[in-house]
C-alpha cells in the first residue's frame, strides 16, 4: 500500500503529467476560434449588422490578447487561484451571451454585449498562461517543444469543440454558447491543481526524447484524424451514430498522451539526472565569479569581434582568461571596473527593463507584422473564399486551424533543432515562416486552380509558428521570472496588427471595390428595370466578387510579412553570442559524444 502512495505521489509531481494536463486544458481553451461559429447565432437572435459583429469580434481579439492582469496574477498568486479567477470570467462572460441569445433575460445593449464577450474571452489568457509559465519552467531545456505543443492545442481546439458539438446534435443553436460556457470552465477546474510548476528541471531522463516523440506522434495523429473527419463529414451526410463514434475516438486520442507519465512513474526504473540548467562553462566559474557576474558583464560586449569567429571551446576559454586577468588587476588597483545596470540578455528581466531593449522590440514589431497579417486572414477567410466563388467556407475555416495547430507544433520543433544542434537564433526559424506567409498572401492575389488551399496552408503553417517560437525566444533573451508579464505583453501585438490591417486596410479596400461593383452592376441595362421596381440592398451592393475584392490588400500582407522577416533577420544578428553562450556547451557536448561513440 505504501508503495502504491508512493507510486501516486510521485505521479502527482511528475512533470509530464502536468505537460500532458496543460495539453488538455489547452484543448478547451481556444474559444476563440469559435467565434465564428457563434456570431451567426448572435447575429440572428439579436438582429445585429455585420458591423455589430464586427465590432464584436474586434473586442474578442482584445480580450484573447490583451492578459496583464493574467501575467500579473499569475506571478503574484499561485497558479490555481489565477485558473480559478480565469475559469470563472469564462463562465460569467460567456453565460450571460447564452442567456441573452437563449431569451432567458432581456436584450442587452451592444456596448454591453461587447464588456461580456472581452470578459468571457479574457479568461483564456489565465489558461494560457499559466500552462505556459508552468511548462516552461518545468521543461526549461525544452521550451521550444513544449510551447509549441501547448499552443498548438489552444489552435486546434476550435476544431475539436465543433466535432464535440455536432455530437450533441441539437437543433438549438445556442448551445453552443452554453457549451463554450460551461465546458472549459469544468474542464479548468478539474485540472487546476495539477497545472504547476513541480522542479521539473530536476527531472531530466534519457527517455525524455522517447517521450517527446510519442507526443508529437499523437499530435500528427490527432491532426491527420480531425482533417479526415472533417472532411468525410462536409462530403457525406452521416448518421448520429457514426458521428458520435468519430468524436469518442477522438475523445480516445485525447486521452493516449496519459501514457508518458504513467509509464515513467510506475515502470521505468531509469533515474533522473540531476543535469544543472547551466551550461558547463558557465558552472565552472560559478564559484569564483559567481559575485562578479553584474562586473563583468561588459566582458562579452566589449570582446573583439574575431573572438567571436573561434571555436565554442576556444571562445570560452579566452573568456574566461580575460575575465581571470580581469579579475586580478581590479584586485590590486590596476583598473576600475564599470558595473552594468540592469540584467544581461539571458537573464531575467521585468517588463520595464525589457522595454528598453531593442531587442524586445524587434520581437513585438516581427510579431505584429507576420500574426497580424494571419489573423487579418482567418478573420475574413469567409469573405475571401465567397469573393473566389467557394459555396462552403467552413472547410476553409477548419483547415486553417488544422495548418494553426501543425505550424505550431512544427515551429517548436524545428526551432528546437536550430538552437540544440547548431546553437542559432531560434528567430531563424520564424524567419523563414514570415517568407512562407509571404508567398501564401501572394497565393491569393491569383485565381489559379488550388491557389485558396496553398494559400491557407501557408498562412496557417506560419501564422501557428509564431506562437511557438516567439514566446520561446521571449523566455530564452528576458529570463523565466518575469515570462508571464513578457509574454502577455507581446500577445497584444496581434490584435494592434488585426486591428490595422483588417479593420482599417482589408475591410476598406473591400468595402470600396464592392461599392464600384455595385454602381457597375446598376448602370448596366440588365438592372434598368430592377432600379423602376426596388432598390438594390445595401448588403447586396456591398457583396465583392473575385481577386480584386483582396488583391491589394494581400499584396500589401505580403510585403509586410518581407519586412517581418527582416526584422527577424536584424534580431538573429543581434543575438548570436547570446545563445552561443546559451547553447553553445551544449552542441559541444554533443559533438563530443558522438564523436566517441564513432
Amino acid at each position: 500500500m505504501s508503495s502504491f502512495q508512493g507510486k501516486l505521489k510521485s505521479l502527482f509531481y511528475d512533470r509530464w503529467l502536468v505537460l500532458v494536463a496543460a495539453m488538455w486544458m489547452q484543448s478547451w481553451s481556444g474559444i476563440g476560434y469559435l467565434f465564428g461559429s457563434i456570431s451567426p447565432v448572435i447575429k440572428s437572435s439579436l438582429g445585429y449588422n455585420q458591423r455589430q459583429i464586427a465590432c464584436l469580434g474586434v473586442v474578442k481579439d482584445l480580450g484573447d490578447s490583451v492578459g496583464f492582469l493574467a501575467g500579473t496574477l499569475c506571478e503574484v498568486m499561485p497558479l490555481w487561484a489565477a485558473l480559478l479567477v480565469g475559469a470563472m470570467q469564462n463562465l460569467v462572460g460567456y453565460g450571460l451571451v447564452w442567456l441573452v441569445v437563449a431569451g432567458k433575460i432581456p436584450v442587452l445593449p451592444l456596448w454591453a454585449m461587447c464588456i461580456l464577450i472581452f470578459v468571457g474571452n479574457n479568461g483564456e489568457t489565465y489558461f494560457n498562461t499559466a500552462a505556459l509559465v508552468s511548462c516552461v519552467q518545468n521543461f526549461p531545456q525544452n521550451r521550444g517543444p513544449v510551447v509549441g505543443i501547448l499552443k498548438g492545442f489552444a489552435g486546434l481546439s476550435g476544431a475539436i469543440l465543433t466535432q464535440i458539438y455536432v455530437m450533441m446534435h441539437t437543433p438549438d443553436h445556442a448551445a453552443l454558447i452554453f457549451m463554450v460556457a460551461v465546458g472549459p470552465t469544468m474542464v479548468v477546474i478539474a485540472l487546476m491543481f495539477i497545472v504547476r510548476p513541480t522542479g521539473g528541471h530536476r527531472q531530466v531522463k534519457p527517455s525524455d526524447e522517447h517521450s517527446f516523440t510519442f507526443i508529437y506522434s499523437v499530435c500528427l495523429l490527432l491532426a491527420a484524424y480531425l482533417l479526415g473527419v472533417m472532411l468525410l463529414e462536409d462530403l457525406v451526410d452521416l448518421s448520429r451514430s457514426i458521428t458520435t463514434t468519430f468524436t469518442l475516438i477522438l475523445l480516445f486520442v485525447l486521452l493516449l498522451p496519459i501514457i508518458v507519465p504513467v509509464f515513467l512513474t510506475c515502470w521505468s526504473d531509469l533515474p533522473p539526472s540531476q543535469e544543472s540548467l547551466l551550461p558547463e562553462h558557465q558552472e565552472e566559474q560559478e564559484g569564483p565569479a559567481k559575485g562578479q557576474e553584474v562586473i563583468l558583464s561588459e566582458v562579452e560586449d566589449e570582446k573583439l569581434k574575431e573572438v567571436d569567429l573561434l571555436p565554442e571551446l576556444e571562445r570560452q576559454k579566452r573568456i574566461a582568461h580575460l575575465q581571470a586577468r580581469l579579475l586580478l588587476a581590479a584586485a590590486d588597483g590596476a583598473v576600475r571596473i564599470k558595473r552594468r545596470k540592469g540584467p544581461r540578455r539571458g537573464e531575467d528581466f521585468t517588463l520595464l527593463q525589457a522595454l528598453i531593449k531593442a531587442d524586445f522590440w524587434l520581437l513585438f514589431f516581427s510579431l505584429l507584422l507576420g500574426s497580424g497579417s494571419g489573423l487579418t486572414v482567418i478573420d475574413n477567410l469567409g469573405q475571401m473564399s465567397q469573393s473566389l466563388g467557394y459555396v462552403d467556407t467552413h472547410i476553409f475555416v477548419s483547415m486553417i486551424s488544422i495548418w494553426n495547430f501543425l505550424g505550431r507544433v512544427g515551429g517548436g520543433y524545428i526551432s528546437e533543432v536550430i538552437v540544440r544542434n547548431r546553437a542559432y537564433p531560434r528567430p531563424a526559424a520564424l524567419a523563414v515562416a514570415q517568407i512562407l506567409m509571404s508567398f501564401g498572401h501572394l497565393c491569393f492575389t491569383t485565381d489559379w486552380p488550388g491557389a485558396m488551399h496553398i494559400g491557407t496552408l501557408l498562412i496557417g503553417l506560419g501564422y501557428g509558428a509564431h506562437w511557438s517560437i516567439i514566446p520561446a525566444a521571449a523566455s530564452e533573451l528576458f529570463g523565466l521570472k518575469n515570462f508571464g508579464a513578457l509574454y502577455n505583453f507581446l500577445t497584444v501585438a496581434n490584435p494592434t496588427g488585426s486591428l490595422i490591417f483588417s479593420g482599417i486596410i482589408a475591410s476598406s479596400i473591400y468595402d470600396y471595390e464592392a461599392e464600384k461593383q455595385a454602381h457597375m452592376r446598376i448602370n448596366s441595362p440588365s438592372f434598368g428595370t430592377i432600379l423602376g421596381v426596388a432598390n438594390l440592398s445595401e448588403e447586396k451592393a456591398l457583396k465583392c466578387e473575385g481577386t480584386i475584392c483582396f488583391f491589394v490588400s494581400s499584396l500589401l500582407m505580403s510585403g509586410f510579412c518581407v519586412i517581418a522577416a527582416i526584422l527577424s533577420a536584424l534580431l538573429i544578428y543581434r543575438t548570436k553570442v547570446v545563445y552561443a553562450n546559451i547553447y553553445g556547451s551544449q552542441v559541444a557536448r554533443s559533438l563530443t559524444r558522438s564523436i566517441c561513440n564513432a
